[in-house]
């Protein structure tokens, strides 16, 4: 970025400061180790609970920093810059401990919340199943009412943090109405007998990732791990949620966005073809000077729909304007820069080819590119 935000402050910068540090110092390093084991170290969260880089907008008497979304933001974009997609911190953070903050009972915010604050808890969330995709009204994992427990049985896939969470948000039917009614959000522990974890899902991209099938045979939780007052209201909550996950992912767009066009006009600058710089050819001036423009724009629209959001004014349909634009345009961007690095960008030793393969998810998860144009097409 060569000028700062709106929603940027002086506090702000500090932390970005801290943030950039810790990831040069502990993430970057091991980006090449995480994609090989295919998941993050364990101690990387602990590392980070300890900086107080975790649950940054969570209120403090919960163990959270006591930030808003633009704190997020700052580490979401830090991330970004180093190229690194294994760590699901973002989820953990701005999506995860916000359903517990917005439909946890006090008993449940006060148990979970600071101990995902530390690190010692790594959370998740399951939604999407093998036969569902974007239908989330279409699951059909039940959680069925024993007593004073609920039996869980189902399966998911795609699951963020799959392979190390201690606690899942799992989307659920509790009772067998077709449609959005009756679908319930409940937490269960990773310990959970009957609770089982698949296989690393083998992906193209975000190799480093632990996204991961989940299988629930059985599972008994108490009726108190319910998230909100009343059985049914699940759907209604993911509704209110997925706008911040999707803004999550449009800021690490246009982050991305950045990274990938200073990334090429140094090695633009520096590499030589026919005896002077590629960028000295009219092409690559073009080219950068189209990327830098479309960068520009994603830019200043993500950081209208921050300050839009810290004042409580986004609204759904702009959101999902964001999230499509800005990751459609991520890919043309990113495939734009890794054609100026030649079959270099191809390598995977490269960082442009991994990040022109990490962003291709960026336009199907958290609601398809397709659903966001449905969204904003009912606006209209």
């Amino acid at each position: 970025m060569t000028e700062r935000s709106p929603w940027a402050t002086d506090d702000l910068g500090d932390l970005r400061s801290m943030t950039r540090s810790f990831m040069e110092r502990n993430v970057a390093p091991n980006v090449d180790k995480y994609i090989e084991q295919h998941h993050v170290d364990r101690d990387l969260w602990n590392q980070a609970g300890e900086l107080g880089l975790l649950c940054m907008s969570i209120p403090e008497e919960f163990g959270g920093g006591g930030g808003t979304f633009a704190h997020e933001s700052v580490l979401i974009e830090e991330q970004a810059r180093i190229g690194d997609s294994s760590w699901g911190v973002s989820l953990h953070n701005g999506i995860i401990a916000h359903y517990l903050l917005a439909y946890g009972s006090q008993e449940q915010k006060e148990h979970w919340l600071p101990k995902m604050a530390s690190g010692e808890v790594v959370g998740a969330i399951a939604m999407t199943e093998p036969g569902t995709g974007s239908d989330l009204q279409a699951i059909t994992t039940k959680a069925i009412r024993d007593g004073d427990e609920y039996v869980i049985d189902g399966s998911k896939t795609f699951i963020t943090n799959g392979s190390q969470a201690d606690l899942i948000i799992v989307v659920v039917k509790t009772d067998t109405s077709e449609g959005a009614k009756g679908i319930s959000l409940v937490l269960v522990e990773g310990d959970r007998e009957g609770f089982r974890r698949g296989r690393v899902l083998d992906k193209i991209g975000q190799r480093g990732q632990d996204t991961s099938e989940l299988f629930f045979d059985g599972v008994r939780v108490p009726t108190s791990n319910l998230l909100g007052t009343e059985e049914g209201q699940g759907f209604i909550q993911l509704m209110q949620q997925l706008p911040q996950e999707r803004l999550i992912i449009a800021v690490a767009s246009v982050a991305g966005m950045e990274s990938a066009v200073a990334q090429t006009i140094a090695y633009t600058k520096d590499r030589k073809a026919f005896g002077r710089p590629v960028f000295g050819f009219q092409n690559t001036k073009f080219t950068l000077a189209e990327a830098a423009t479309e960068t520009h724009i994603a830019r200043v629209f993500v950081d209208d729909c921050i300050v839009k959001h810290l004042a409580g004014k986004l609204d759904i349909p702009t959101v999902a304007m964001a999230k499509w634009w800005t990751t459609d345009k991520a890919m043309d961007v990113l495939d734009e820069c890794l054609q100026l690095f030649g079959g270099y960008g191809y390598m995977s030793e490269y960082p442009i080819g991994r990040m022109w393969a990490d962003a291709r998810v960026q336009k199907i998860y958290a609601g398809t590119n397709e659903i966001m144009k449905e969204i904003i097409s009912r606006s209209l």
